[in-house]
């Protein structure tokens, strides 16, 4: 919602701040030099990345538009599971764990938290290394070393998803110019025309020019920074995680370990201390 307000307010200044200084708008459409830039440019954003990180970028752009998936209540939810599942590693041991994590889906403990069962990567995350615990890995350094190898790649991917928005976004202006040196081109070809005729051909070709300035810098370029922060903030709910469960390795209290996780979160959806607190006094203890 906020990155179509920004796009209508950038719109509209645009626009506005032109008409004021008496330009007429009919002269902007140009459906040919809309035609060779917004093409090309999707032609070589096809050619540039393969068919798997196209699948991405849809899917980043989408959340981008949607701003970051998990709330403050989401993170209240996965730091109470994480609580229940380190209380019951410390009081019956990590084998405990097994029955959860190897079927996740069917386990009456994640069931209780539908934000976190919904969220198939993180549920794949948490069982993956709770797995490792059951199965006597207790060193934390390599388990974290494993954890930021599989973050790292995480992380890798979303910057290509940014990464592909922004070489879209750059290459406007250059394929703007394009558009507008064709123009000239043509322009050149009608010399012989009178003033008012040059003049209308003159003016569609630094439309162009126009164009792939704007789409850059008003439209594309600052969506790839919103997609950039959206999937980075949509990683924290991993790194939540991460964080907890290497403080419960380290042999911390599970009420210490949630501590940890909590505080891998950011500032805006970083429950309080007391918010947390009270959350795990009323969830239910697991078997």
């Amino acid at each position: 919602m906020f990155i179509i307000i920004g796009w209508v307010i950038v719109s509209a200044s645009i626009l506005s701040g032109y008409v004021l200084a008496g330009g007429k708008l009919l002269v902007l459409w140009q459906p040919l030099e809309v035609l060779m830039i917004c093409g090309s440019g999707i032609g070589a954003f096809i050619v540039a990345n393969p068919p798997s990180l196209l699948k991405k970028i849809g899917k980043g752009v989408g959340a981008a538009m949607k701003g970051p998936k998990n709330k403050k209540a989401d993170f209240v939810e996965l730091l109470s599971l994480q609580y229940v599942l380190f209380k019951l590693a410390k009081s019956k041991g990590n084998l405990a764990l097994e029955q959860h994590v190897e079927n996740p889906h069917e386990s009456e403990l994640f069931a209780q938290f539908p934000r976190f069962a919904a969220n198939h990567h993180a549920v794949e995350f948490m069982c993956d290394y709770l797995r490792l615990l059951t199965l006597g890995t207790e060193n934390a350094m390599e388990i974290e070393s494993l954890m930021d190898a599989e973050l790292d790649t995480h992380h890798h991917e979303d910057e290509q998803v940014a990464g592909a928005v922004q070489t879209l976004g750059d290459s406007f202006p250059a394929l703007g110019i394009v558009a507008a040196v064709l123009g000239i081109i043509k322009t050149m070809g009608s010399i012989a025309e009178p003033p008012e005729v040059l003049g209308k051909l003159i003016a569609a070709a630094l439309v162009g020019t126009f164009l792939g300035i704007l789409l850059a810098y008003g439209f594309v370029s600052p969506l790839a920074a919103t997609v950039g922060a959206t999937l980075q903030a949509n990683g924290k709910y991993l790194q939540c995680i991460k964080a907890g469960i290497l403080a419960h390795v380290q042999g911390y209290a599970p009420q210490i370990s949630i501590e940890f996780a909590r505080k891998a979160l950011l500032s805006e959806v970083r429950p309080t201390f007391a918010e947390v607190e009270e959350a795990i006094e009323s969830v239910p203890s697991a078997t």
